[in-house]
């Protein structure tokens, strides 16, 4: 008995202390995303309204993801600070659910755009744009009563509010490139930039919401306190990962984006060559 005592014990304590090393992983991580976060969505939400014209649509879901983000970064801010108040966590979440909101209506949009170019042109307003922000912005008050629920059933709501928007997510985007590839009209950068904004949505909402949807869905029996660190941790990650959208909204970034993957890969290249190579005379250009 005192065996197991002892046992006992030493696990709590080695416990308690890789939970003490998580959260001050956690809390370094985190700062370094709001000091790196904060400007950078500043300076995007500028540049981003700079390309808002008549009839261009994108952008303004994209800013108000931006602003989203922006919520869930100040709110960050409370709490690294020590205050850890129930409002802050509801208007933490409250832009969390908005961040998805809007990332669902980049990609609809986009689908829209592409396969149903005739009707989406007639109904693309700023007015309706703004009608969808509206709703998207008044849908996510929704996480404000659900902190006043028993704690398993909010965690259920959230896991299946963050499932949803995957097979939409995945539907926009085989959807749109089977309609691209029978889009004569469309040029090959525009196909690139569309392209690539989907995949980078569904990329982002892969790799940084799915840990938190398998740990709100899991049994409360089954769940790790490690994946509920990282998937945490993940969704604060969300707001520096929105700021790559804005290389897909400006014209011939995509083209200057994948110029210097190529030239990176090419200097690599040649730089491999060479050192199997050095004991030879000759140089390798490229044209």
């Amino acid at each position: 008995m005192t065996q197991n005592y002892v046992n006992n014990t030493s696990q709590e304590i080695t416990n308690n202390t890789r939970t003490d090393q998580f959260k001050e992983i956690r809390h370094v991580v985190t700062w370094i995303i709001i000091s790196v976060g904060i400007p950078l969505t500043l300076v995007a939400i500028f540049a981003v309204h700079s390309l808002l014209r008549k009839n261009h649509v994108a952008p303004i879901y994209v800013i108000n993801l931006l602003i989203s983000d922006l919520i869930q970064l100040c709110c960050m801010i409370i709490r690294e600070t020590g205050t850890a108040w129930f409002i802050n966590r509801c208007i933490y979440f409250f832009g969390l659910m908005a961040s998805v909101g809007f990332m669902v209506c980049i990609a609809l949009e986009r689908y829209l755009v592409i396969a149903w170019p005739l009707w989406y042109r007639h109904r693309r307003t700023i007015k309706i744009s703004v009608v969808v922000c509206v709703v998207v912005w008044a849908f996510s008050l929704v996480c404000f009563p659900l902190f006043y629920f028993k704690k398993e059933s909010t965690q259920t709501v959230f896991g299946v509010f963050f499932l949803l928007p995957f097979p939409l997510l995945i539907f926009f985007l085989v959807g749109t490139i089977k309609a691209l590839s029978a889009a004569i009209s469309v040029r090959a950068e525009e196909k690139r930039r569309i392209v690539g904004l989907l995949v980078l949505v569904l990329l982002i909402y892969t790799l940084l919401f799915l840990p938190g949807i398998i740990w709100f869905l899991a049994d409360k029996n089954a769940r790790s306190r490690d994946l509920g660190f990282v998937s945490f941790t993940f969704f604060k990650l969300s707001p520096l990962a929105d700021l790559f959208l804005y290389i897909f909204l400006r014209k011939g970034a995509v083209n200057k984006f994948l110029s210097c993957l190529c030239c990176c890969r090419k200097d690599r290249t040649s730089q491999t060559y060479s050192s199997v190579n050095d004991g030879n005379t000759y140089t390798v250009t490229s044209l």
